[in-house]
């Protein structure tokens, strides 16, 4: 059961309704739909997400759709008490910004209002790093950052670094030097090089540390 382009009342209990589509377009500059699943709709939720799209807003004025999905901590879901809290920003030329995937085992995601803050603080770093991309603008961190790998695709040809202060940062398994991508599971730290790509901050020159920089 599904309802989209209307905010239903507040007293619309949620628990066991699939989804609910809430229209935000005749408060949002950007077009914006918002889905809650196994949430209640609350005025302290709206204001959350509403002031958060707003700041993405000021940030860059030129997005073009956005669609937020919140989905409870239910057995269903299977996130183990986790909120899971996704957003996905469309952008001109194709581009795109797209944040999901709550990690694992993170208990501070019980906590709606801090899943959906780190959620809009990632798609804030993603949506900057994409702005400066298309004002020709390329950001080099010079000399090596550390790392931690946080997860691998199935595939075995790329996965992403998590930096020093917080963003994901991906990387290609052909990167990796010194054949050390074999050693590279979640957890193992590595030195790196950080560049804007395409899709974003990629790292280059991915390199494994030793044991002797594992408290680096």
């Amino acid at each position: 059961m599904a309802y989209v382009g209307a905010v239903l009342p507040d007293e619309v209990p949620l628990i066991g309704i699939p989804t609910m589509l809430v229209s935000l377009e005749m408060t949002m500059q950007t077009p914006t739909q918002i889905e809650l699943e196994g949430v209640r709709k609350t005025p302290e939720l709206q204001a959350a997400i509403d002031g958060s799209i707003a700041e993405l807003e000021r940030l860059f004025g030129r997005i073009t759709a956005c669609r937020i999905v919140v989905k409870g901590p239910g057995e269903r879901h299977q996130t183990g008490g986790q909120h899971q809290v996704s957003v996905r920003l469309a952008l001109p030329d194709g581009r795109e910004v797209n944040v999901g995937r709550t990690p694992k085992q993170d208990e501070r995601y019980a906590d709606l209002t801090f899943a959906i803050d780190n959620a809009f603080k990632r798609a804030r770093r993603r949506l900057q790093d994409q702005a400066r991309l298309m004002r020709g603008q390329t950001k080099v961190h010079e000399g090596q950052l550390v790392g931690t790998v946080v997860r691998i695709d199935p595939s075995g040809e790329f996965g992403f670094l998590e930096s020093a202060d917080g963003h994901e940062v991906y990387f290609n398994f052909n990167s990796v030097l010194n054949g050390g991508s074999s050693s590279i599971t979640p957890g193992t730290r590595v030195h790196y090089v950080e560049e804007i790509g395409a899709k974003g901050a990629q790292a280059s020159t991915v390199k494994v540390l030793g044991k002797h920089g594992l408290r680096v």
